[in-house]
């Protein structure tokens, strides 16, 4: 056990192709773990060391391991538009402070905007009792370790600006255009 009183967890990894490029997929006996955009090799490797200080322990890469096969599946669904929501189980020990503010927005976001829908930073905030706090939501989604699966890419600005997005905004373009809510990029 550490100071946090935390056991050490193993870590599993493996990185799944997409549309949207590489991505890395990390997850523990909870659930998946985290998320990664654009996972080449120094991606993939910077962020494994990251996981290793955060939970204690060297991730191991095992695309076999039946959460992470899980995984594969869904996103490869997800990308070829034949499936709208994940289904797996989430380990939110990355997100800090999950009983506070940022865990309720990322649970909000999880759960309550659907697939082909977006969500203003604004009402979001006021879905979880807090209307004053649009900017603090742009923290939340940016410290969100489970993107696409917690999809931080559908909330907008409310002028109809994209926002920003931790994956680029061309990678935020792409899903929300594979999901229906921007047209398919013409170049």
């Amino acid at each position: 056990m550490d100071s946090h009183g935390q056991h050490e967890q193993q870590v599993v990894w493996t990185v799944v192709g997409t549309d949207i490029g590489p991505l890395l997929l990390a997850a523990t006996g909870e659930g998946l773990l985290t998320v990664v955009f654009h996972a080449t090799d120094a991606v993939r490797d910077r962020a494994l060391g990251r996981l290793a200080g955060r939970m204690g322990a060297e991730p191991v890469e095992a695309p076999g391991s039946p959460l992470l096969a899980e995984a594969i599946r869904q996103f490869e669904a997800y990308f070829a538009g034949e499936r709208r929501a994940f289904e797996l189980p989430l380990d939110w020990s990355l997100v800090s402070g999950i009983s506070g503010f940022n865990g309720q927005v990322l649970r909000e976001l999880a759960s309550g905007v659907p697939y082909g829908a977006v969500v203003g930073y604004g009402d979001l905030a006021r879905r979880v009792g807090q209307p004053g706090a649009a900017q603090a939501v742009g923290v939340a989604m940016g410290s969100n370790p489970l993107p696409v699966v917690v999809p931080c890419h559908r909330v907008v600005e409310s002028n109809g600006g994209i926002g920003g997005f931790g994956g680029g905004l061309e990678t935020k373009r792409k899903l929300l255009a594979l999901e229906g809510v921007l047209p398919e990029p013409l170049f």
